[in-house]
Formats: C-alpha cells, sequence, structure tokens
C-alpha cells in the first residue's frame, strides 16, 4: 500500500477502504517511542495505545488504575514515532463511562495533547451517549465489544464472552447501534468466532479481532505478550512470535558477569 514508492499513512478511510477489498488490517499496541518507532517501521497499520500499558508496563492487575494523564504520556510518545501508522488511544476507566459531558472533554484532551488520530472506548449502548458527543466534536471514534476489561468486576472474569443466546444477540445489536453511531471501526475481543464472522459479515466498518477468529476484518495483540516479554499470560488466541524474555535476560546475565570477571570493558571499548 504505497505511494509513488513512499508508505501510504493510514487513516479511518484507508481502513474502509481495506475492508472493501478484503485486504486485512494488522494492529499492535505500544507505549514508548522506542517500541512504537520499530512498530511503525515494521509497517503495521494501527498502533493502540492501549490501557493495557496498565498491566504491562505500569505491573498493575487489571486496565482499571491508570489515568487519564498517564494514558496522554504514554499517547505523546507513541505519535512522536509513528510516521505511518494510524494511531489509537484508549479512553481509560473513569473518562467516559457515566458523564457525557467529562467523557468528551477527556476525548479532546487526548486528541489536543497527543497528535493520535483517534480513541477506543469499550461498551455498547451504555456508553452511546458519550460516544454521541465525543462524534459530534469531530474526534474519530473506534469501538469495543465481547470481552471488556474495564468492566472486569462486573463480570468477574476474562472467560469467552456473547456464548449465550441472550448476550450474543446483545453484542450484535451493539455492534449495529455502534455503527449506526458513527464509530469507524470496533475491536471484537474474546467472543465466538461464527459469532464475530456474522457481526463482520454484516457491517460496513472494518472489525478487528483479538480472540474473535479469522474472518474478521483484522487482528489486534498486545505488543509484550506476542513478543514474548510477559510470560504469564498464555490465552488460546495468542501467539508469541518470540521469547524476548529469555533474550533479554541472557544479555543481562552476560552482562552482569563480564562486568563481575572484568571483561567489559576492555581496551578497545575505553578511551
Amino acid at each position: 500500500m504505497s505511494v509513488h514508492g513512499k508508505p501510504r499513512i493510514v487513516t479511518t478511510h484507508v481502513l474502509n477502504e481495506m475492508k472493501l477489498r478484503g485486504e486485512k488490517i494488522s494492529m499492535l499496541t505500544a507505549y514508548d517511542y522506542s517500541m512504537a518507532r520499530i512498530v511503525d517501521q515494521a509497517g503495521i497499520d494501527v498502533i493502540l495505545v492501549g490501557d493495557s500499558a496498565s498491566n504491562v508496563m505500569a505491573g498493575h492487575k487489571s486496565t482499571l488504575p491508570i489515568t487519564l494523564d498517564q494514558m496522554i504520556y504514554h499517547a505523546q510518545s507513541v505519535v512522536r514515532a509513528a510516521k505511518r501508522a494510524l494511531v489509537v488511544v484508549d479512553m481509560p476507566f473513569g473518562a467516559y463511562q457515566g458523564n457525557s459531558k467529562e467523557a468528551v472533554s477527556s476525548a479532546i484532551r487526548i486528541m489536543k495533547e497527543t497528535g493520535a488520530q483517534a480513541v477506543k472506548m469499550e461498551g455498547g449502548e451504555e456508553i452511546i451517549e458519550s460516544m454521541h458527543r465525543i462524534l459530534s466534536a469531530g474526534i474519530p471514534v473506534m469501538g469495543h465489544l465481547g470481552l471488556t476489561p474495564q468492566s472486569i468486576h462486573k463480570f468477574g472474569t476474562y472467560v469467552v464472552r456473547a456464548k449465550e443466546e441472550a448476550e450474543a444477540k446483545k453484542l450484535v445489536e451493539d455492534a449495529k447501534l455502534l455503527e449506526k453511531t458513527g464509530c469507524f471501526s470496533i475491536v471484537l475481543e474474546k467472543i465466538p468466532a461464527k459469532l464475530a464472522k456474522e457481526v463482520t459479515d454484516n457491517s460496513k466498518i472494518p472489525m478487528i479481532g483479538i480472540g474473535a477468529g479469522a474472518d474478521v476484518d483484522g487482528q489486534v495483540l498486545v505488543l509484550h505478550d506476542m513478543l514474548g516479554i510477559t510470560q504469564d499470560f498464555s490465552p488460546r488466541f495468542l501467539r508469541r512470535y518470540h521469547n524476548l524474555f529469555a533474550e533479554i535476560s541472557g544479555s543481562v546475565e552476560a552482562y552482569v558477569e563480564d562486568v563481575k570477571e572484568q571483561r567489559f570493558p576492555n581496551e578497545k571499548e575505553q578511551y
């Protein structure tokens, strides 16, 4: 996807074009400049500044503790690195639920202070008023249905969502509602592949899956999970492309040993 040999900058419009021609969309999380630069140069379509930073960057057990200020800091770092990818920022827990006025001011802060291209919000009908306000301010919104980690205490578990008929029906209705309201794309997390296919086939906007099978318009994973930096999280949908935990550990151990045994620095490594 290039114009005169240069990589084409990804926009929400480009994602829609990709869905129309059946080209799959690649999406990964990033939270800092160095990693985002690598991911962007490797050709990723969308970078999600995920509230998963709460887990992988800050060490919290859930995504709930991360603040709007912290999300803005991470997003600023990522936007400085991204030259091609579309950068989407998660609206953190508490920044939009239940108060549409606060929701729009949170979204405006993200857009003004980071330079990102869109925000992402979890939920369907229950957050529609906040979503309306944000969209009416001219801010692109990516939806998120299925397993919504910000609602972990409501569900009490991270199991597959929408297996029962009532919940599956609500998800289908929510997807239609989000599309009608004006979302440019929706993440479908940890739902049956058959349901994800049904939603994808009946929508004009791209559906990005994470644990939602192959019949969606694109895929997203948490960067630290797919690189094997994190080791204590192994859901069925996660493919580890590397074991950076072992590789980095080995490098640090070798460095420690070289320092202790006075092998580093050597004569060539000093002035």
